[in-house]
């Protein structure tokens, strides 16, 4: 029979999530030898807040970035935005199933939403595995991107063009959904101490094997292309430290090119410790070298920071645009002084169908928006 340790009854907000319960005979067993439980308290507190806080800035911020660089027109946009666009929707699509999350850690991992709760549990699940996998391959592509426009810029023109990029993009989204396919199959709502709590079957030794090489894949390679695209960019520029023939395309590059730089350190901070916590617990069941009391504290309390801090991923890229970006920051500017232009478009057609715009009533209002812009 599937139940958990009483590791779980304590602290399962995130550790749920991320199919780490533990099979075990009987769960009174597991009471009686006096296993050690977390060292975490409140996580029914802290963890819907932290998933809340995410859940607020992520929409906002990512929405923000969508509209911002979606508003560029073909002359001013570059190749790399159109990864941007896709990240920051990807990112969107992720954080609108943290109040399911937050919900389901209020309520001691009880996931309480009836005759569709079977269904919220897979889909939620298979959406955060497709966002990890489409972050890290559009992070690939970016730094392969970055590779192509500084070391191989002519023999890579054909490659880099609008329409080549949207190709990969569409790749990518196709075999992210693929990818996140487990998840569907493998999370189910499981009644688990008289409650019910979405979890994943981890009975099977091939369901095992099979995560951790998906860690491999979807993680650990990716990072090693970046690493190789960004040393082989390095010692390129280091090599040619020359003038460029076109100082301002240079300029540019260059600037793209520790953007993406930012985007990926940040990512790979935040899921590098949570896939060296995944990787440590799938490693000992395979081994059977998992104890009798099932995951140790230190690794339980290890995995739930460190998937806090990966979910954080997820808002943290607009800041990076707005702060790094100085051409993010020149098209939110212009964008925001578009919409004061249009505002006060609006206000002088409304005021000259009341009134004529040279009364005294109208030029008031008229004059404080001009000030405005």
């Amino acid at each position: 029979m599937m139940i958990t340790s009483s590791l779980y009854t304590e602290n399962t907000a995130l550790y749920d999530y991320y199919d780490y319960n533990q099979t075990l005979d009987d769960e009174n067993d597991s009471l009686s030898v006096g296993c050690p439980g977390s060292h975490l308290q409140s996580t029914d507190i802290f963890l819907p807040v932290v998933y809340y806080l995410i859940f607020f800035t992520g929409v906002f911020g990512n929405i923000f970035v969508i509209v911002v660089v979606g508003s560029k027109n073909r002359r001013s946009g570059r190749l790399v935005d159109t990864f941007v666009i896709n990240l920051a929707l990807a990112d969107l699509i992720f954080v609108f199933t943290l109040p399911l999350w937050a919900i389901s850690a209020s309520q001691n991992d009880h996931w309480g939403f009836g005759a569709a709760g079977n269904l919220l549990c897979k889909l939620s699940s298979y959406i955060i595995a497709v966002n990890r996998v489409s972050n890290i391959s559009f992070l690939t592509c970016m730094s392969v991107d970055r590779y192509l426009a500084v070391v191989k810029l002519m023999d890579s023109r054909y490659l880099r063009t609008s329409g080549c990029i949207r190709i990969t993009c569409a790749a990518v989204w196709v075999s992210s959904l693929v990818f996140g396919i487990p998840s569907w199959v493998y999370r189910d709502v499981i009644p688990v101490g008289g409650r019910l709590s979405c979890l994943e079957d981890n009975s099977s030794s091939f369901f095992l094997a099979l995560s951790l090489t998906m860690t491999l894949v979807t993680f650990v390679l990716p990072v090693l292309i970046i690493v190789i695209c960004y040393g082989t960019i390095v010692l390129h520029l280091n090599k040619h430290c020359v003038t460029a023939v076109n100082p301002r395309a240079d300029a540019r590059r260059r600037h793209s090119l520790k953007m993406v730089l930012s985007i990926i350190v940040a990512f790979v901070a935040s899921w590098l410790p949570f896939n060296i916590f995944k990787t440590i617990i799938l490693s000992s069941r395979l081994a059977a070298a998992q104890p009798s009391c099932g995951v140790p504290p230190w690794q339980s309390d290890g995995l739930v920071i460190s998937c806090c801090l990966a979910f954080l991923n997820s808002c943290v890229n607009p800041a990076i645009y707005f702060f790094l970006d100085h051409h993010f920051r020149r098209q939110a500017q212009l964008l925001y002084k578009t919409s004061q232009t249009v505002s006060i478009m609006r206000e002088m057609v409304n005021c000259s169908l009341l009134q004529d715009l040279t009364t005294v009533q109208c030029l008031p209002v008229l004059n404080e928006s001009l000030r405005n812009v």
